[in-house]
C-alpha cells in the first residue's frame, strides 16, 4: 500500500495524468467559433484596383526624320579611323548616298514594324524646317488623342546647341529632347510627352568599329542581335568557343517562333526587362511605361539593355520620365547565362545539324518562386520572378507548373492578387480560357475565384470574352470535384450580380438548371453558393424568376431551409428573398408563389442562427416592398382596433426581480459600456410601473386566469401611443412591438385573428413584430425598420382600400377543436406538422394592447429614441447605476399624419420624405459579400490553431495544463474527503440581488447575475473584474447561466425567463464584453405566467405546480448540445453546432420544469418539475419517461429502480441546493438565513449562519447557491446583495 501511495504521487504518474487530462481538453469539441461568430458579418473593404489602365493608348503614326547627310562628316566631330559606320546594319558607303538613305530609311522602318507592324510609317529624309512641320503637324492631326513616334537620327548634322536645338538641313527646328525640362514649362500637349536618348548633352556616341554607328537605335529596334555581338565582344565570350560574329549572323529561327533559338532567347530578354522593370520602377510608373501603349513597353524594354551596353562605353542613356538606374540588376546575369547556353551550341547546330536543347531559365526561374512561396515568412518584399511567371504562362511545356505556383500565390491574399493584376496577368488567364485541357480546369477556376473575390469588376471582361461558358461547363461537370465546382459557382455568381449582361447570358447558358441540380450536393460551401448564385441570377431579372418558377426552384430551396449548416440555410433565404422581390407587374399565379414563399420562409422564426433571421426579415422586406399597399391596410386596421381596447387606470406595483423586498439597497456603481450595445435597447424608464400585473387575476390556487385581450392595460411609462397631437413620438418603438409579443397567448389568438387569420400579409406582419423583440440586436434592427416604414407610410398616405374583413380585428373565430386548445397549463403536444407549423408562428404575435391612446409618455420614457442613457430599476430610492448608451437605429414610433411635425427626419427624429423610400433600397445583410472573403482569404495555409509554433497553439497548451493541474489538485483534497466547508474565503456586495451564480471551471472568476446584469468577481483577489448589462427586457430576469469552452476560450450563456439566450465574448478582462449570439431557446415562455408566482409568495411553492421556474438549461460541451426548459410543457434539445433545434421532448406534466441534468454518455435527462415529480428521459425514447415523486425531502435514486434509496431530511424553507460534481457534498441555502452542508450519508459537516468579519451579522435570506466545479468552494449569494465563498481550506488571498 505504502508502494501504491509513492507511486500515485510520483512525478512519472503525475505528468502522465496530465498529459491524459491534455488529450481530452484537445478533443473537446468548441462551441460558437466560427466565423460567423467572430467577424463582423460585411464584406472585405474594396482595395484600390490600380491594375486596370484608365487610358490605354496606342502609337499609331511613327515619324522617321533621318539627317545623314551621307558621305559628309558633321563640322563639329571629330571621328576616328577605324570608326563607326552602320546605320540600321546597313554600310552607307558601300552604295550612292541617295540609295544608302532610302536603304537606311526603309530598313530603320522595318525594325520599327517588327514592334509595331499596324502603324502608320512615315519617312523624312535629310528633310528642311517646313517638311519636318508638315510631317509633324499631318501627324499630330490624324493621331487625335493617340500616341505618334518622332525617331529622330542627327548623325550628318551638327550637335545640339546650347539652347537645346537641334539641326536639320537649311534651318534650325526647336526641338530638342534632351533640354532640361524642369527648367522650361512644358505646354499641356506635351505634358504626356515621353524621351528617349542616346546620350547625356556631354557625351560623345562610342566611335568603336565593331559597332554600329546607330548604337542606340540598334538597342532600341534590334536587341537581341546588338546583345549578342556585345557579348562576343566582352572577354567572357572566350569561354564559348568557336562563336564569331559571323557566326551570330546565323543563329536559326524568327524572334516570334519561342520553339527556335532566336524565338527563345527573345522570349527570355522580354521577361527579363520586364523582370527589371517591375522591380525597379514605382508601380504607377511601371504602368504607364509598361503596360499601357505595346510600342512603347517595347522601346522601354530595349532602352533597359541600351543602358546595359552604352553604359560599358561610358555613354548615359536618358530618358523622360526619368528611370532609376538597371544596368547592373542581378537579372542580367540570368541573361549572360541563357546567351551562354544559346551560343555554346550554335557550332554543332549549324556545322552538325544536332537538334536545339530548350534553356532551363524558365525552369530555374518557376524553382526559384517555389521556394519563395514555400520558405519565405510573412510581411516579405514580392517576388521578383513574378512577372517571368506570366511569361511562362505562354509556354505549353511550363504552362501546367506556372499555372499552380500562379494559384498559391494568389491564395495568400488579396494583396497578392492585385500585385498579379499590376503586373498583367489578367489578359493571359483571360485567353486561356478558350483552352479546353481539363487539366488546367482546376487551376484556372482556382485563379478566377481567387480574382474575382478582390476584383469583381473582371465579370464584364469574362461575358465579353464568353468566359462564363468555361464556368457553366465546370459546374455542369459531374466528375470535377466538388471544390472546384464551388469555386465555378462563386465566379458564376459574381458574374450575374447587379450586371444584367451577365444575368442574360448565364440565364440563356442553362445556369438555374445547373444549379438546380447541385442544391442537394453534400459539400455545404457548393450548396451555399448555388443558393447565392441562384439569388443573384433571378435578383431583378423576372426572365430568370419565371425560369425559376418553371424548374419550380423555389419549391427545390425549401429543403435547404432545414439544412444543417447555417450559411446554407441563410443563401436559401437570400434566394427566396431575391425571388419574391422582383419587381415586375404581379399575376395571381405570382402572387400565390410568393405568398407561399413567405409562408415557408415564417418557419425559420426561431431558427438558432441570428444570421439567419437578419436574413429572413431581409427577406420578407422583399415581401412587403412588393405588397406595401396591402401591409399598410394591416398596419393600419391594427392601429385603429387598438383604440377600442379600454385602458385600466395604472397602478403601482412591485418590482419584480428580487425575491424579497430589501428596504435598503446599495449604491450600484457604473457598469461598463458594451460594444454591442449601442444597437440593444434598454429599458427606457424608471421601473415604477408593472404592467402584466395589471392583466392577471389571481384565481384561487395563485393562477394565473385566462388571458383576455380586453383587460390589456397601457401605462404612461410603456406604451407606445398615438396619443394627443402633442405626443411625436414614434409610431412602433421597441417597447410597443416587445409589449405586443409577450402579453400574446396562444388562448387570446383566436379572439383576435377573426377572419383574417388566413391572410398571409397579417401572418408575415406578426412574424416582422416577433422579430422586431428578437434578443439579437442587428436582427432587431432590421425588423424595426420594416415595421416602422410600413407603418409610417399607412399613417402618412391616403388610407388604402382594407384586404381585411370589415368585422373587427377582434371578432372571434370559430373556436378551435378542443384537443388543439392550448393555455398555460393545459399544453398538449397533438398538433399535425401544419398546426405545429402555425403554432409556431403564432404563439407571440396576436397583437392585444397595440397603439393603445394614452396620455404622452414624459420626457424620461425617452430615452430608448435617443442617445441618453437610459435609466435601470432604481432600488431602494438610491442613484440607480448607468446603463450603457443604446441608440436605435431608424426604429421608433411616427403617429398618425395630423399629429406629426413634417420638419423631423425619419426614424432618427422624425420621418421626411427624401427618406421615405429607405427600406426599399440596399436593405441587405452583407452576407453574400462576406461569404466572398473566403475566397479572398488564404485556404491552402495552415490554420493559425494548428500551427504548432503560432501564437493561438501555445496559448492553447497553457490552458489545458492549467486545467490538467486544477483537476489534478482539487482531486486530491477531494481525496482526502471533506469534513468541513465554512471557511469563508471571499466576502463582497454586489450591485445587484444574486440570482445565479456560476464558476469557472479553472479561472479564479465568479460570474454573479443579477436581475438583468453580471458581475465577474475574482474570488482569490477579492476583485471585481467586470459588471455589464445582459440586455434583456425590463420584465425578464436571468435565471441560468453556463460556461461553453470553460476549457479553452470561454464564453457565457445567459438564459432568461421569457426564453432568450444570449452568448458573451471578452468578458471578465480589459476588453468590452460582445454579444457572440443570441436567439429565442424557447418560444411559448409567457412573462404572465412566470411572473406570477414570483409577486404571489416570496417563497416558491413548487408542490402546488404554480411557481415560475424561468428558464433552465444544463450544457453538454462533449457533444455541443444544450437542454432547455421552465416554464413549459417541453425539453427543448439544441444542437450549437447547427445551431437548430434538434428533439422537443414533451414533459408529460402540467407543471414547470425547475432543473435539468443530462448524462451524455447515456443520452438520458433527468428533470425536476414544480409539481415536486422527478422524470427521466431518454433522448434516444422520445415521450417515454421514468417518474419519481420527491416531496420537500432529498432522495437518492437507482435510475434502474422506481423506488429511492436513500431519503434525507434538509432544512426548512429550502430556496437553493446544489451538489459538488466530484466530491459527496451537496448544500441546501434557506429563506430562513442559514446554509446547510451535507456530505452523502445525510450528515451535516456545517451550518453557516452568519458572517465572518461582520461582527457576527445574519446572513441574508439565501437567494442562490453554487459548487465550484473542482474545488471544494461554494459561493451564496443572498438577499441582501452579498455574495459569499466558502471553502474547506484556507487560501491566501
Amino acid at each position: 500500500m505504502k508502494m501504491d501511495s509513492e507511486l500515485l504521487h510520483s512525478p512519472v504518474v503525475c505528468l502522465a495524468e496530465e498529459e491524459e487530462a491534455d488529450m481530452s481538453d484537445w478533443n473537446l469539441p468548441l462551441a460558437f467559433m466560427k466565423k460567423r461568430h467572430s467577424e463582423k458579418i460585411e464584406g472585405s473593404k474594396a482595395l484600390a484596383q490600380s491594375w486596370r489602365m484608365k487610358d490605354r493608348m496606342k502609337t499609331v503614326s511613327v515619324a522617321l526624320v533621318l539627317c545623314l547627310n551621307v558621305g559628309v562628316d558633321p563640322p563639329d566631330v571629330v571621328k576616328t579611323s577605324p570608326c563607326a559606320r552602320l546605320e540600321c546594319w546597313i554600310d552607307p558607303l558601300s552604295m550612292s548616298p541617295q540609295k544608302a538613305l532610302e536603304t537606311i530609311g526603309a530598313n530603320l522602318q522595318k525594325q520599327y514594324e517588327n514592334w509595331q507592324p499596324r502603324a502608320r510609317y512615315k519617312q523624312s529624309l535629310d528633310p528642311t524646317v517646313d517638311e519636318v512641320k508638315k510631317l509633324c503637324t499631318s501627324l499630330r492631326r490624324n493621331a487625335k488623342e493617340e500616341r505618334v513616334l518622332f525617331h529622330y537620327n542627327g548623325h550628318g548634322v551638327p550637335r545640339p546647341t546650347v539652347n537645346g536645338e537641334i539641326w536639320v538641313f537649311n534651318k534650325v527646328a526647336a526641338i530638342n529632347p534632351n533640354h532640361p525640362l524642369a527648367q522650361m514649362p512644358l505646354p499641356p500637349s506635351m505634358k504626356n510627352c515621353i524621351q528617349l536618348a542616346a546620350c547625356e548633352a556631354s557625351e560623345l556616341l562610342p566611335m568603336n568599329p565593331d559597332l554600329p554607328a546607330d548604337l542606340f537605335t540598334s538597342c532600341l529596334t534590334t536587341p537581341i542581335k546588338i546583345a549578342l555581338r556585345w557579348f562576343c565582344m566582352q572577354k567572357s565570350a572566350k569561354l564559348v568557343p568557336g562563336v564569331t560574329l559571323d557566326l551570330i549572323e546565323k543563329i536559326p529561327g524568327r524572334l516570334n517562333d519561342r520553339r527556335t533559338p532566336l524565338g527563345e532567347l527573345n522570349w527570355i530578354f522580354t521577361a527579363i526587362t520586364d523582370t527589371i522593370a517591375w522591380n525597379v520602377l514605382p508601380r504607377d510608373l511601371f504602368q504607364k511605361l509598361f503596360r499601357q501603349d505595346l510600342l512603347v513597353a517595347s522601346l522601354f524594354r530595349n532602352f533597359l539593355l541600351a543602358e546595359r551596353i552604352m553604359r560599358s562605353y561610358n555613354c548615359t542613356p536618358v530618358s523622360s520620365p526619368r528611370l532609376p538606374p538597371t544596368y547592373m540588376h542581378a537579372m542580367w546575369q540570368a541573361w549572360d547565362l541563357a546567351v551562354d547556353i544559346c551560343l555554346s551550341q550554335l557550332p554543332t547546330i549549324i556545322e552538325e545539324g544536332t537538334a536545339f536543347r530548350h534553356s532551363p531559365f524558365f525552369a530555374e526561374q518557376l524553382t526559384a518562386f517555389q521556394v519563395w512561396l514555400t520558405m519565405g515568412v510573412e510581411n516579405r518584399s514580392p517576388p521578383e520572378q513574378l512577372p517571368i511567371v506570366l511569361q511562362v504562362l505562354l509556354s505549353q511545356v511550363h504552362r501546367l507548373r506556372a499555372l499552380d505556383l500562379l494559384g498559391r500565390f494568389l491564395d495568400l491574399g488579396p494583396w497578392a492578387v492585385s500585385l498579379a493584376l499590376s503586373v498583367g496577368i489578367f489578359p493571359y488567364v483571360l485567353k486561356l480560357l478558350q483552352s479546353s485541357a481539363r487539366e488546367l480546369r482546376p487551376l484556372l477556376v482556382f485563379i478566377w475565384a481567387k480574382i474575382l473575390a478582390v476584383d469583381s469588376s473582371c465579370q464584364a471582361d469574362l461575358v465579353k470574352d464568353n468566359g462564363h461558358k468555361y464556368f457553366l461547363s465546370v459546374l455542369a461537370d459531374p466528375y470535377m470535384p466538388a471544390e472546384h465546382r464551388t469555386m465555378a459557382v462563386f465566379i458564376l455568381a459574381v458574374i450575374v450580380n447587379s450586371y444584367t449582361t451577365g444575368q442574360e447570358a448565364c440565364l440563356q447558358g442553362n445556369l438555374i438548371a445547373i444549379c438546380l441540380e447541385q442544391l442537394s450536393d453534400p459539400h455545404p460551401l457548393l450548396r451555399q453558393w448555388v443558393a447565392i448564385c441562384l439569388g443573384r441570377i433571378w435578383q431583378n431579372f423576372d426572365s430568370a424568376r419565371w425560369c425559376g418558377v418553371r424548374d419550380s426552384a423555389h419549391e427545390k430551396l425549401y429543403s435547404l431551409l432545414s439544412d444543417p449548416i447555417p450559411e446554407v440555410r441563410c443563401a436559401a433565404v437570400f434566394a427566396l428573398g431575391t425571388f419574391v422581390g422582383n419587381s415586375a407587374e404581379r399575376t395571381d399565379h405570382s402572387t400565390t408563389i410568393d405568398h407561399n414563399v413567405a409562408m415557408m420562409l415564417a418557419q425559420l422564426i426561431n431558427d438558432g442562427s441570428p444570421v439567419v433571421r437578419k436574413e429572413l426579415v431581409v427577406a420578407l422586406s422583399h415581401l412587403v416592398v412588393q405588397y406595401e399597399s396591402n401591409f399598410c391596410t394591416v398596419a393600419l386596421q391594427f392601429m385603429e382596433e387598438e383604440k377600442n381596447y379600454p385602458v385600466p387606470s395604472p397602478a403601482n406595483t412591485l418590482e419584480p426581480g428580487n425575491l424579497t423586498p430589501v428596504r435598503d439597497s446599495p449604491a450600484i456603481p457604473r457598469l461598463r459600456s458594451v460594444n454591442s450595445y449601442t444597437n440593444i435597447r434598454a429599458a427606457t424608464t424608471a421601473r415604477n410601473l408593472n404592467k402584466s400585473l395589471q392583466n392577471l387575476n389571481l384565481n384561487e390556487e395563485g393562477g394565473p386566469v385566462a388571458f383576455s385581450p380586453g383587460n390589456l392595460s397601457t401605462s404612461s411609462s410603456a406604451s407606445s401611443t398615438l396619443g394627443s397631437p402633442d405626443n411625436d413620438e414614434y409610431i412602433l418603438s421597441f417597447e410597443t412591438i416587445d409589449k405586443m409579443r409577450r402579453v400574446s397567448s396562444y388562448s387570446s389568438l383566436n379572439s383576435l385573428i377573426g377572419v383574417s387569420f388566413n391572410s398571409v400579409y397579417t401572418q408575415i406582419w406578426r412574424v416582422l413584430l416577433h422579430l422586431a423583440a428578437d434578443p439579437f440586436p442587428e436582427v432587431s434592427d432590421l425588423a424595426m425598420k420594416v415595421l416602422n416604414s410600413i407603418a409610417y407610410k399607412a399613417t402618412m398616405n391616403a388610407r388604402p382600400q382594407r384586404i381585411l374583413d370589415s368585422g373587427s380585428l377582434t371578432q372571434s373565430a370559430p373556436a378551435s377543436p378542443t384537443r388543439h386548445a392550448c393555455t398555460p397549463h393545459t399544453h398538449t403536444h397533438t398538433h399535425t406538422h401544419a398546426q405545429l407549423i402555425l403554432h409556431t408562428i403564432f404563439i407571440f404575435l396576436t397583437l392585444p394592447g397595440l397603439l393603445a391612446g394614452s396620455p404622452p409618455m414624459p420626457s424620461a420614457s425617452s430615452s430608448s429614441l435617443t442617445n441618453e442613457v437610459p435609466k435601470p430599476p432604481i432600488r431602494g430610492g438610491e442613484q440607480p447605476p448607468m446603463r450603457p448608451p443604446y441608440t436605435p437605429t431608424l426604429g421608433g414610433q411616427a403617429p398618425h399624419s395630423h399629429q406629426f411635425p413634417r420638419t423631423r427626419k425619419m426614424f432618427d427624429k422624425g420621418p421626411s420624405g427624401s427618406e421615405l423610400a429607405y427600406m426599399n433600397a440596399n436593405l441587405s445583410t452583407g452576407l453574400c459579400d462576406w461569404s466572398a472573403k473566403y475566397f479572398a482569404q488564404p485556404v491552402m495555409k495552415i490554420p493559425e490553431e494548428h500551427d504548432v509554433e503560432s501564437q493561438v497553439r501555445k496559448e492553447r497548451e497553457w490552458r489545458f495544463l492549467r486545467n490538467a493541474r486544477v483537476r489534478k489538485q482539487s482531486q486530491r483534497i477531494t481525496q482526502r474527503g471533506v469534513t468541513r466547508l465554512d471557511d469563508q474565503i471571499f466576502i463582497n456586495r454586489n450591485p445587484g440581488v444574486p440570482s445565479v451564480v456560476k464558476f469557472h471551471p479553472f479561472n479564479p472568476c465568479i460570474a454573479v447575475a443579477d436581475k438583468d446584469s453580471i458581475c465577474f468577481w475574482d474570488w482569490e483577489k477579492a476583485e471585481r473584474l467586470d459588471y455589464f448589462y445582459n440586455g434583456n427586457p425590463r420584465y425578464t430576469r436571468i435565471t441560468a447561466m453556463e460556461y461553453l469552452n470553460g476549457h479553452d476560450y470561454s464564453l457565457l450563456l445567459t438564459a432568461t425567463d421569457d426564453g432568450a439566450l444570449r452568448i458573451w465574448k471578452n468578458f471578465a478582462d480589459q476588453r468590452n464584453p460582445e454579444m457572440v449570439t443570441a436567439w429565442q431557446g424557447l418560444s411559448d415562455m409567457l412573462p404572465t405566467t412566470r411572473g406570477l408566482a414570483r409577486r404571489v409568495s416570496i417563497c416558491l411553492d413548487r408542490s402546488k405546480g404554480q411557481g415560475g421556474a424561468g428558464m433552465v438549461v444544463d450544457w453538454e460541451q462533449e457533444t455541443g448540445l444544450l437542454m432547455t426548459s421552465g416554464d413549459v410543457r417541453v425539453i427543448r434539445i439544441w444542437d450549437t453546432e447547427r445551431e437548430m433545434k434538434v428533439q422537443d421532448i414533451p414533459t408529460g406534466a402540467d407543471s414547470c420544469v425547475t432543473c435539468l441534468s443530462c448524462d451524455s454518455q447515456r443520452s438520458l435527462i433527468a428533470a425536476g418539475l414544480g409539481d415536486g415529480s422527478v422524470r427521466l428521459y431518454d433522448r434516444r425514447m422520445g415521450a417515454n419517461e421514468s417518474k419519481w415523486i420527491v416531496d420537500g425531502d432529498v432522495r437518492f435514486f437507482e435510475l434502474r429502480s422506481p423506488d429511492s434509496v436513500n431519503v434525507l431530511q434538509t432544512v426548512k424553507g429550502l430556496t437553493a441546493l446544489d451538489i459538488h460534481p466530484q466530491a459527496n457534498l451537496f448544500a441546501c441555502g434557506s429563506m430562513n438565513q442559514f446554509i446547510a452542508v451535507y456530505n452523502s450519508n445525510g450528515d451535516v459537516i456545517s451550518n453557516i449562519k452568519y458572517y465572518d468579519g461582520f461582527m457576527g451579522q445574519r446572513i441574508g435570506a439565501i437567494s442562490c447557491l453554487a459548487f465550484h466545479p473542482y474545488w471544494p468552494h461554494l459561493a451564496v449569494g443572498s438577499n441582501d446583495y452579498y455574495m459569499s465563498i466558502y471553502s474547506a481550506e484556507k487560501r491566501l488571498r
